[in-house]
């Protein structure tokens, strides 16, 4: 039976390139896939392309693309990403003169867009999904809504004879399920052949989960060689299936216990996982280790797919201002209280109205709370003041009050931070399908 190599080049926008490379160069693939946008993430190049018109793509895609572009082009490696954030026609333009600096001749290159639906949500006055309330409750606040697109134009591209295919929002695994499509002639209701395909992009997506970075957990879940992290290949048949293995002698490992953790990820419902071009259904997913990095997953169906696109909506939500200050030596833990306490009347005396605020010691009740803190007294020990407000005015005084402890006690504080910042929020909203227009322009170098 055919099978095709899909090399998983990145799971975020920050992600190392260097395992990318290695996928190019050693990985026997055919399409090297970078999954690099987040739902914030696209709020936040959205503002930067208000600011630039040329702007509003992913700041690492030229170091990307500078770094794989030679290798697949001279072995016939097709890249697939959704590196154009808000402005992915920016972005394909950009490569083009990459590629034409780096020598690289010949490559067409595909911009994916159409999947900003803002006029639509905002004509449509739509409702959130997590909370009460419509759109038009954002008012001047609203910053932008992106459609989760499909494979289809991803497909299209690839049929167009694309090198390179450079989109916006697109649901996740759609980057790795639209080869797969063009790849063996599925047809877009083919539902348990695209819901096998949807699994394959789920475990791809997030590139070093599953050869376990996220996984690593020392003296519980060892895994060898983290700094070196080798990323995922899913070498996936004509039926769907796939086994998931890594580049030999690379970092990490690919097991069982690997891949279910990834499975599982961000999952809400395994019977229907609702993706654009399908309703997947992994509750019958059964997974084997069939060699040394080598699982074999197998068993995921599908369901005909809704009539309408989840939708990311981004929006100015408030500010927050932040201060940190760190404490050590023997009473570090009592001036550390001490010093909140002392913010804590300040901010009070000042009237500074905060939505929200938390008071941190941090290493000791941070991320779970007093309850839970530990019992025994540390050497030293950090405070952190963060606060919620409406308008950045007020953000800065709590930064500012933590600073002041500086002069105004108690004993021994040191290493001062402070910060503002605009906290870009987002939420849902379904857009019926036909109101978003995928569109495709192609680019040659």
């Amino acid at each position: 039976m055919r099978t095709i190599r899909i090399g998983s080049g990145a799971g975020y926008s920050g992600d190392r390139i260097e395992p990318a490379v290695e996928l190019a160069e050693k990985g026997d693939i055919q399409y090297l896939g970078f999954e690099c946008l987040a739902e914030r993430t696209i709020a936040l190049a959205q503002q930067d392309k208000l600011k630039n018109p040329q702007a509003g793509f992913d700041p690492l895609l030229e170091r990307r693309m500078r770094a794989v572009l030679p290798i697949c082009k001279a072995r016939g490696i097709k890249v697939i990403t959704n590196m154009g954030a808000a402005n992915p026609r920016a972005a394909a333009m950009a490569t083009a003169r990459i590629a034409k600096d780096l020598g690289v001749k010949t490559p067409k290159i595909a911009a994916v867009a159409g999947d900003d639906v803002l006029d639509a949500c905002r004509d449509g006055n739509l409702p959130f999904l997590e909370f009460e309330g419509r759109v038009g409750d954002l008012g001047n606040r609203l910053l932008s809504a992106n459609a989760y697109l499909g494979a289809e134009p991803i497909v299209r591209a690839l049929e167009a004879g694309a090198d390179v295919v450079i989109t916006g929002r697109v649901s996740d695994p759609a980057l790795f399920l639209a080869p797969l499509i063009h790849e063996f002639g599925w047809a877009l209701d083919d539902w348990d052949r695209l819901g096998k395909g949807v699994l394959v992009g789920h475990l791809l997506e997030c590139a070093g989960q599953i050869t376990g970075g996220y996984f690593a957990d020392p003296g519980f879940k060892d895994i060898k060689g983290l700094a070196r992290l080798g990323f995922p290949i899913g070498e996936v048949s004509e039926d769907g299936n796939v086994v998931i293995t890594k580049v030999a002698d690379s970092g990490g490992a690919v097991t069982e216990a690997t891949c279910k953790e990834q499975l599982l990820y961000e999952i809400h419902d395994p019977a229907n996982y609702i993706q654009p071009d399908v309703i997947a259904d992994f509750s019958q997913v059964r997974i084997e280790q069939v060699g040394p990095d080598r699982v074999r997953v197998s068993g995921a169906t599908g369901k005909p797919a809704s009539d309408t696109f989840k939708t990311s909506v981004g929006f100015i939500d408030s500010y927050v201002g932040e201060g940190q200050m760190s404490y050590a030596g023997p009473g570090a833990v009592a001036r550390a209280r001490l010093a909140l306490d002392i913010v804590r009347e300040r901010l009070a005396l000042c009237g500074v109205p905060l939505d929200e605020v938390r008071y941190d010691l941090i290493g000791i009740d941070a991320l779970h709370g007093a309850e839970l803190s530990r019992q025994h007294e540390p050497y030293e020990v950090r405070i952190r003041v963060a606060g919620r407000t409406a308008n950045r005015e007020d953000a800065v005084l709590v930064g500012n009050e933590v600073e002041t402890l500086y002069t105004n006690g108690p004993a021994g504080g040191g290493g001062a931070f402070k910060a503002t910042r605009e906290v870009i929020a987002v939420a849902s909203v379904l857009v019926p399908k036909k109101l978003a227009s995928p569109t495709l322009q192609m680019f040659d170098v």
